[in-house]
């Protein structure tokens, strides 16, 4: 009731001074709506302030109208702010700049975009948050081109070292994938703040370039000019997990909590993913079980996390807490849900989960969650039922290869050749997995026994110049990483131990009975113990024997591959596991794998 009556004398006074000049108004009038704008918490406190704003006389006020638009962009009634932005006599750079933020915001870059090119047709010139705003628009859109653009206007214009305009920058050439061009503008700045340097340090965790990610944050506690902020510690912490560096992971968690940022919501989901693609999901367990009331993000994080370590009952059992405590999953929790089953065999109740998916819990299935399905089904050798699937859902380009390569290696797996002829040719003629389609077939041929059309494929890879990715293992050791590739020792000074311990455990190993596995994939016109040779050369053996050579007793070699992990190491590692005693995990391109004992827990289904 006070409020109401302060306001009604502040408008009265306001239109009593006016004497018949519609722009002569109370500066207390409009300071006080002004006010009001800033710190209204709803849409009809700004609709009841609009409407005094009118009855004051002070609509055609630039300086009030656009604290309106501000206000109503604020509650992302973007129609409202536009109206009001077409009904002022004279706007300025902030009527412009707030209404592109607006749509922005609102999730229509494209209209922001266009209404800078109307403002070009005006006397309005840009400044740094207008630049600031049209470059986050590239953002979102990917739009190399149009960022360029920008960005030549920015360099006319002459905010070239400005701030908030180079980070913004950093950011767009970032999202588009051009990290030597966002280095660039980094690089020419003459002043960074902490969001110069967070932008530049998550432009290379964005774009699989960790070690760069990190080496730039080490520069910039050296200069200890600011503190990190929880989004430059958010990037950092995804950047060791991309790389699966669990030294600096661990570092960067004693400077969360030294900062007081560990009660963050968003720090700690990235903690949870980072312990967890590291191989540690019991540290994801307690990080997330300190979280006071965790949503569907950090619940997501943890169920990924758990089907990815091959525990399908944790993620399952994560999944009905949500669901207990009223958090509505959303479509990348039944993506960790469908993995973790479709990982652990439990297929009944993935099929139930993926079938409630749109009646129970409103979530429409995408080509993520029928690409699980298929996984599913292939795994146990249900390849025809997943070849049906495939072929009855209609999926977009990236969820197309993904979806008929999961189909190519369930029907080699199983020596369905017909699926992996029609499974590759469809990802040969999309242009997609071209490789690895050509790879994975000649193996299915291997395996059915037709040497003839396998060697044919792999000439015809060799004369149209495809190659497969190469095998790649990495193994962190007192926070330097060590690379190795298949078959390649050269580049390694401890090169001939390596080999010896090699060439001791097989001997071990065939002592308790091993046997190497090297059927279905293709060696022609190679003897039989040149097949072992080259298997035995796999970079996850050479990176587990330089483990085993630097690493003291009692600590877990960690190893990370770039590609699946083939039978034969994987039987290897469990009989090695056994021999020396140790533990050992290692994350493949799919999931982890902890071998202990001469077993790993992914029970041999993966």
């Amino acid at each position: 009731m006070r409020q109401s009556l302060k306001s009604n004398l502040v408008i009265t006074h306001t239109v009593s001074r006016q004497h018949n000049s519609f722009f002569h108004y109370d500066s207390n009038a409009k300071t006080y709506f002004i006010e009001q704008l800033q710190t209204c918490k709803n849409l009809i406190s700004a609709t009841t302030t609009h409407s005094n704003v009118v009855k004051s006389g002070l609509s055609n006020d630039t300086f009030t109208t656009n604290h309106l638009i501000n206000c109503y962009v604020r509650f992302l009634k973007i129609n409202h702010a536009h109206k009001l932005f077409d009904e002022m006599p004279q706007r300025n750079v902030v009527s412009w700049t707030s209404l592109m933020a607006g749509y922005v915001t609102c999730g229509r870059p494209n209209t922001a975009l266009w209404l800078f090119h109307q403002m070009q047709g005006t006397l309005v010139l840009p400044n740094e948050f207008t630049f600031a705003t049209l470059i986050n628009a590239c953002s979102i859109l990917a739009s190399l081109d149009m960022g360029r653009r920008i960005h030549g206007r920015v360099e006319v214009m002459g905010f070239e070292s400005n701030r908030v305009v180079c980070s913004s920058l950093i950011d767009m050439y970032g999202k588009c994938n051009h990290v030597d061009e966002a280095r660039m503008v980094f690089d020419s700045m003459c002043v960074r703040n902490v969001v110069s340097w967070t932008s530049m340090i998550t432009t290379y965790a964005q774009n699989a370039q960790g070690h760069h990610a990190l080496q730039l944050f080490r520069e910039f506690t050296h200069l200890r000019m600011e503190k990190p902020n929880h989004f430059m510690l958010c990037s950092v912490i995804s950047a060791c997990a991309s790389l699966g560096s669990l030294g600096s992971g661990k570092v960067t968690h004693g400077m969360v909590i030294r900062l007081c940022h560990d009660a963050n919501d968003v720090v700690a989901t990235a903690l949870v993913d980072m312990y967890a693609k590291c191989g540690c999901v019991h540290y994801s367990d307690k990080v997330f079980r300190r979280i006071p009331n965790p949503s569907v993000i950090p619940y997501t994080s943890m169920i990924v996390g758990a089907a990815k370590y091959g525990l399908g009952t944790l993620s399952l059992q994560l999944f009905q807490e949500m669901i207990d405590r009223r958090i509505k999953p959303n479509d990348v929790t039944f993506v960790g849900v469908l993995h973790a089953c479709s990982h652990s065999g439990l297929i009944d109740k993935g099929l139930e989960l993926f079938n409630s998916m749109n009646g129970k819990y409103r979530v429409m299935p995408d080509s993520k969650h029928y690409t699980c399905v298929a996984d599913m089904l292939g795994r146990i050798g249900r390849v025809e039922e997943a070849y049906q699937l495939a072929k009855s859902v209609h999926v977009e380009r990236d969820g197309y290869s993904i979806l008929w390569g999961t189909l190519l290696s369930a029907s080699r797996l199983h020596g369905r050749v017909d699926i992996a002829f029609e499974a590759s040719r469809r990802l040969i003629e999309s242009n997609q997995q071209v490789a690895g389609a050509y790879v994975t077939l000649s193996n299915a041929y291997a395996l059915a026994g037709d040497w003839e059309n396998a060697h044919q494929l792999r000439s015809e890879m060799k004369h149209t110049g495809i190659c497969k990715e190469p095998g790649s293992s990495w193994i962190e050791i007192k926070n330097s990483t060590y690379v190795f590739h298949a078959g390649d020792v050269s580049k390694c000074s401890q090169a001939n131990e390596i080999l010896s311990l090699l060439k001791e455990l097989k001997h071990r190993m065939k002592e308790r009975g091993y046997v190497g596995r090297t059927t279905g994939l293709v060696f022609v016109d190679i003897e039989e113990e040149a097949k072992e040779e080259i298997v035995s050369l796999h970079s996850e053996k050479l990176a587990l024997a330089f483990g085993l050579i630097n690493m003291p007793k009692g600590v877990t070699i960690r190893v990370m591959k770039n590609l699946r992990m083939c039978r034969d190491c994987h039987e290897s590692f469990k009989l090695i596991s056994d021999i020396v005693e140790r533990d050992f995990v290692v994350r493949d391109v799919n999931r982890f794998h902890h071998f202990k004992n001469g077993l790993c827990t992914c029970g041999d289904f993966w």
